[in-house]
């Protein structure tokens, strides 16, 4: 159970921080000056041409302890999983707001609304609803690649799987049991998905 709620954890935080740099990285990628444009679009092919295997490992071994001086699992997973999920966040955001008609952000240009408030006021709270799908898909495929931070020593679900295969000589329950955890709690938040996208 401390590993489901560490899985949670990390999941969540992974989510909500790459959700905030996508936002930023997909602005960067609509926006028309090349300079801002190019990097952005570098940065999504860069983590979504990758495996994400391998940028947990860069990112616990080479980017964390760059920066703190010392590896810290818990710390590498969810910038590793915020920096894999922000390149397809900005996709999302990009797709959301790029499925608004044109001609609404005219009719709010023509009201005399500024450019900050056509997006807060006419396109975002619209292509928000359409973007609930891809990120509630985001958030469970988030859930279930966070088992691949086992790898560092992050103490979540999978990694007491694998400690329990290896204490108890046992495969089936540990692993068995690890997967219905993983069920529950990506069939829960489809469930919960559903209910939003009825709700709004």
């Amino acid at each position: 159970m401390r590993g489901t709620l560490y899985t949670l954890g990390i999941s969540l935080s992974g989510i909500i921080l790459g959700s905030i740099l996508g936002l930023i990285i997909g602005f960067g990628n609509m926006s028309k000056r090349w300079y801002l444009r190019w990097p952005m679009q570098g940065y999504i092919h860069l983590f979504r041409g990758t495996p994400l295997f391998l940028q947990i490992l860069i990112v616990h071994f080479g980017v964390v302890v760059m920066v703190i001086g010392k590896t810290d699992a818990i710390v590498a997973a969810i910038t590793a999983l915020a920096l894999n999920a922000a390149a397809y966040t900005a996709e999302i955001y990009r797709a959301g707001i790029q499925s608004i008609d044109r001609g609404q952000s005219e009719a709010a240009y023509s009201l005399g609304m500024t450019k900050s408030k056509v997006m807060r006021y006419v396109v975002l709270p619209q292509a928000i609803k359409r973007m609930i799908p891809a990120f509630g898909n985001e958030f469970i495929v988030l859930i279930k690649d966070s088992s691949l931070v086992a790898v560092i020593a992050a103490p979540e679900l999978m990694y007491w799987a694998k400690s329990a295969n290896a204490q108890y000589t046992r495969i089936w329950e540990p692993y068995l049991a690890a997967a219905a955890i993983y069920l529950v709690l990506t069939y829960s938040l489809h469930r919960l998905l559903i209910y939003l996208e009825r709700k709004m």
